[in-house]
């Protein structure tokens, strides 16, 4: 089994604003990170190389990440102990807060890749149901590891 993970964001400005700048003119280098990071196995990704382009939930607002890791010590490796965590410091900066949960993890097959609606309802399941091993987060994760 492998690791899939989705997280959405609102930004709070135009994704070709300045306020918008710093976070935008970083994407290409943390996703080399995330890519060449142990354990990574696959990102979502449009034609541009990123993601900021596909919408979920039919919101053209969202921003979408996705990915897919060998197991859940890869993607905390990749997200707290690279040049990400500087990034992810300074979300507020960028981005609006959700009143729900805006990221969810669950356990694929090996060599499944995800797609938006798949992860669409991980993440409702995991906001109208509570964690569980259909959905969850890293606490779950690391209560059930």
């Amino acid at each position: 089994m492998h690791l899939a993970q989705l997280n959405i964001a609102k930004p709070k400005f135009a994704m070709d604003s300045v306020g918008m700048a710093d976070f935008v003119n970083n994407i290409d280098p943390i996703n080399t990170i995330a890519e060449n990071s142990p354990g990574f196995i696959w990102r979502l990704k449009d034609d541009s190389g990123n993601a900021t382009g596909i919408h979920i939930f039919d919101d053209p607002q969202l921003i979408v990440n996705m990915s897919v890791w060998q197991n859940v010590q890869s993607l905390k490796q990749f997200m707290f102990k690279t040049h990400h965590i500087d990034f992810l410091k300074r979300k507020k900066e960028w981005f609006e807060p959700l009143d729900s949960a805006s990221y969810v993890m669950w356990w694929i097959e090996d060599g499944h890749m995800p797609d938006v609606k798949e992860a669409e309802k991980r993440l409702i399941h995991l906001r109208e149901h509570g964690e569980s091993e259909f959905a969850f987060s890293f606490k779950f994760a690391a209560k059930a590891g």
